[in-house]
C-alpha cells in the first residue's frame, strides 16, 4: 500500500525535522546527567543544544523553500512570501504563548520561533552571495553583541522576573520580555537568528543534488569538529578554563560538568573567555558553529538517505511534517507528567509518545492531510499572501 507524498516535497528535510523533534523530546523526558554524578548522560551529551539547533536550521531551510528554494521568487512573489511568513509567525508565536501558560519545566521554543521568523523577513529575498556574508557575520558577531549587552541588561532589567516561559501576562513587562527573548533567555533570538540565516542559505542551494547533499554532510562534520577543537585549545593549553573557574559563576557552579550539556542559567559576564566555550546553549560563536555544523550534517545525511528510498526514514519524515502539532501535544503531555506527585519512569513516557506520534504522522501522510495547527498556520499564510493581491484590484 503506497504512502502518499506531496509532489516536490523533500522527505529528507521532514526526516531531519523529525530527528529534531524526537531529540528535543529526549532532553525533555530523560535526565541530562547520570544519576548521583556530575557526568553527562548520553542523552545530554548527544541531544542537548543540537536538537533545538537542528529545529531552527531546518526552519530556515523551510523559509527558503517557501520562497522558491534554489529558484527564488521574483520581487512580487517575495513580497507575498513575506506576508505569508509573517502570518505564520504570528500563529506560531500565539501557540507558544498559550503553551507558556502551562505548568511545565520545559523551555518552550515556539514564541521565540515566531519572533525569529519575523526577524528573518528582511533576508528572505537577499541574493545568495550577500546572504552568505550576512549569515557568517551574524554567527560570529551576534555572540559578541550579546556579551556586551548582558551586563547592561543585568543592571537595568531583570529578565528573571518573567518566572517561566513567555506568556500573555508577560506583555505587561515589555522591556523585560524583550530582553529575555533577545538576549538572556533559553533561546536568545539575537544569536539564534544565525541558524535561520544559515538555513535560508542552505535552502537556496539545489538540495536535490547529490553533490550538495554530500557537501552538507562533509562540511557540517568538519565545522562541528573544528569548533570543538578550537574551543578545547582555547580552554586548555591557552588557559581559558582556569580563568572561567575563578569567576563568581565558576566558583558557584561545576562549569566543567556543565560544558558537555548546557550553560543555561550561567551569567557569562566578566571575562571574554566565555566566548571560547562551545557548550550547548552558551550562544558563543563556537557553540553556534558546532551545532550548525551538526545540523547541516544531519540534513545532508537525511537527504542522501531519501534520494531513492523515501520510505527508509518514513518513521521520522511522517511526524517531521507535522512538528508544530506534535511538539505542542508533547508540551501539553509533559505538563501533566511534570505535575505527578510520584515521578514517572521516563522510558515509557518517551517511547509511548514517540510511538503515538509516528502513528499519527503515518496516518495523516496516508490521508494526505496536515496536522491541525499546520492547517491553521497554512490558512493564515494563504490569507496574508492573497491580501495584497486583493487590495491592489
Amino acid at each position: 500500500m503506497a504512502i502518499t507524498q506531496t509532489p516536490g516535497r523533500l522527505s529528507g528535510i521532514d526526516a531531519a525535522r523529525g530527528i529534531a523533534l524526537f531529540g528535543m523530546m529526549c532532553t525533555h523526558v530523560f535526565p541530562l546527567y547520570v544519576e548521583g554524578t556530575s557526568d553527562a548522560s548520553w542523552i545530554g551529551a548527544t541531544f542537548s543544544g543540537r536538537s533545538s539547533a537542528l529545529f531552527a536550521l531546518v526552519a530556515g531551510i523551510g523559509l527558503a523553500l517557501l520562497s522558491g528554494g534554489s529558484r527564488m521568487h521574483d520581487r512580487a512573489g517575495i513580497s507575498r512570501d513575506r506576508r505569508g511568513i509573517a502570518a505564520r509567525a504570528v500563529v506560531i508565536a500565539m501557540v507558544g504563548l498559550m503553551l507558556g501558560g502551562l505548568e511545565t519545566n520545559i523551555a518552550v521554543i515556539l514564541f521565540h520561533y515566531g519572533i525569529l521568523f519575523l526577524m528573518a523577513l528582511p533576508f528572505i529575498g537577499m541574493p545568495l552571495r550577500r546572504l552568505c556574508w550576512w549569515a557568517a557575520g551574524w554567527t560570529l558577531i551576534s555572540p559578541v553583541a550579546a556579551f556586551l549587552l548582558r551586563p547592561w541588561v543585568g543592571t537595568n532589567i531583570n529578565p528573571s522576573d518573567l518566572d517561566g516561559n513567555p506568556a500573555l501576562e508577560h506583555f505587561a513587562q515589555p522591556a523585560t520580555l524583550l530582553a529575555d527573548i533577545l538576549v538572556t533567555g533559553y533561546y536568545p533570538a539575537l544569536q539564534w537568528l544565525s541558524y535561520l540565516l544559515l538555513g535560508i542559505l542552505i535552502g537556496r542551494l539545489n538540495l536535490r543534488s547529490f553533490g550538495v547533499q554530500a557537501g552538507l554532510l562533509v562540511a557540517g562534520v568538519g565545522l562541528a569538529g573544528l569548533s570543538k577543537f578550537v574551543s578545547a585549545f582555547l580552554l586548555g593549553p591557552l588557559g581559558g578554563l582556569a580563568v572561567l573557574l575563578e569567576t563568581p559563576q565558576g566558583r558557584r557552579y561545576d562549569i566543567e560538568a556543565m560544558l558537555p550539556v548546557s550553560l543555561t542559567g550561567i551569567d557569562q559576564t566578566g571575562t571574554w573567555w566565555w566566548l571560547a566555550v562551545s557548550a550547548p546553549h552558551s550562544g558563543t560563536p563556537l557553540d553556534l558553529m558546532h551545532t550548525a555544523g551538526t545540523a547541516a550534517a544531519v540534513v545532508g545525511l537525511c537527504l542522501m538517505a531519501t534520494r531513492r528510498l523515501q520510505w527508509l526514514l518514513l518513521p521520522l519524515s511522517a511526524p517531521g511534517a507535522i512538528t508544530l502539532s506534535l511538539y505542542s501535544l508533547h508540551i501539553w503531555i509533559m505538563s501533566i507528567v511534570d505535575q505527578q506527585e510520584i515521578p514517572l519512569d521516563p522510558a515509557p513516557v518517551y517511547w509511548a509518545q514517540a510511538a503515538v506520534f509516528i502513528a499519527i504522522g503515518l496516518l495523516l501522510r496516508k490521508l494526505g492531510a496536515r496536522g491541525p495547527l499546520e492547517y491553521v498556520a497554512a490558512g493564515a499564510s494563504d490569507v496574508a499572501r492573497s491580501a495584497g493581491a486583493v487590495s491592489r484590484r
